[in-house]
């Protein structure tokens, strides 16, 4: 199975989206090469920012240049894009309504080496809060190629979460992207994992072990967080025993979060999260970390395991 990063899509879905829309430029904070911002500032300099080490003048002039009828594209880490810029975002970017997108690179435990300094946890929290703040996570490159396409004709403000580690390729040509929407890729009657990002590719071979022990598994890409699809969680309340979400963040206040109020509001059923738990992170390779802190095909299929063993 081929891997690639979802930076790497992204630098190459803005070189695709800058061709088709002359509206269209991009803001980076001195990260551009690692961003792959790099790829739309060769093609297009005069449509490109480099604001330097200065995040929060990044969302500043992002809302400037939105204000004056373009669709700025702003991006760096996302530990620095949520974190030391939080203040611009909520201020000059969501409270107006802002037609920005930023769209933050080197989130999660996969950030691996930099360390827990880099490793951000809590951005879909701070972000999923904010009024009218749609918050994307790709699966992978096809889908986030999508995402920014679809980016760029959503009108208001979005985070887009990326990561720096290369991951399955998990669609193919065929597959379409909608916001707000979850797409179901396995069919099971059993269980349901509902996963984001690099843990969509955790949950599906989750899914192919537990087959084995005719257990059949549902897994749901829930890439849009906010506006999450209630519907698709709902229904997998209903259909399925037991609920399980998979997220490379904080299990407070993100993915896990967002599911677990639809089933206390909605329809309760025994429900597990899968997640970094209330703590930092530490140096190391991506596979190491994702071992250590329990971010795993394999967690998954014991957390499920689990709870047919003690039901049954």
């Amino acid at each position: 199975m081929d891997k690639i990063a979802t930076r790497e899509a992204y630098g190459k879905a803005l070189v695709k989206l800058g061709h088709q829309r002359a509206d269209v430029v991009v803001l980076d904070a001195d990260l551009s090469k690692a961003t792959k911002t790099d790829f739309f500032a060769k093609e297009f300099p005069d449509r490109f920012f480099d604001v330097g080490i200065a995040e929060q003048n990044l969302m500043g002039t992002a809302a400037g240049l939105a204000l004056g009828g373009k669709i700025p594209f702003a991006s760096t880490f996302a530990v620095f894009a949520t974190g030391r810029a939080f203040d611009q975002i909520r201020q000059s970017i969501v409270y107006p309504h802002v037609n920005v997108k930023i769209a933050a690179t080197h989130a999660g435990i996969t950030v691996g080496e930099d360390g827990a300094s880099h490793q951000a946890f809590e951005d879909i929290a701070l972000m999923r809060v904010l009024p009218d703040m749609a918050v994307i996570v790709p699966a992978d490159a096809v889908e986030t190629e999508q995402v920014v396409m679809a980016a760029a004709q959503f009108s208001g403000p979005m985070y887009i979460r990326l990561g720096r580690l290369a991951v399955p390729v998990l669609f193919d040509s065929d597959y379409k992207f909608e916001l707000g929407r979850a797409q179901k890729l396995r069919e099971g009657k059993d269980a349901t994992v509902i996963a984001c990002g690099v843990m969509v590719s955790e949950a599906l071979q989750a899914a192919e072990v537990l087959a084995q022990d005719g257990i059949e598994v549902r897994v749901v890409n829930m890439s849009t967080i906010k506006p999450l699809d209630r519907t698709a969680v709902i229904e997998a309340a209903k259909e399925t025993r037991f609920i399980v979400t998979a997220e490379e963040h904080s299990i407070i206040g993100g993915l896990g979060s967002a599911v677990a109020e639809v089933l206390a509001e909605e329809c309760l059923v025994p429900m597990a999260r899968i997640g970094m738990r209330d703590t930092f992170g530490e140096s190391g390779s991506p596979a190491e970390l994702m071992q250590k802190y329990h971010l795993t095909a394999e967690t998954i299929t014991a957390t499920i395991a689990g709870f047919f063993q003690k039901c049954d």
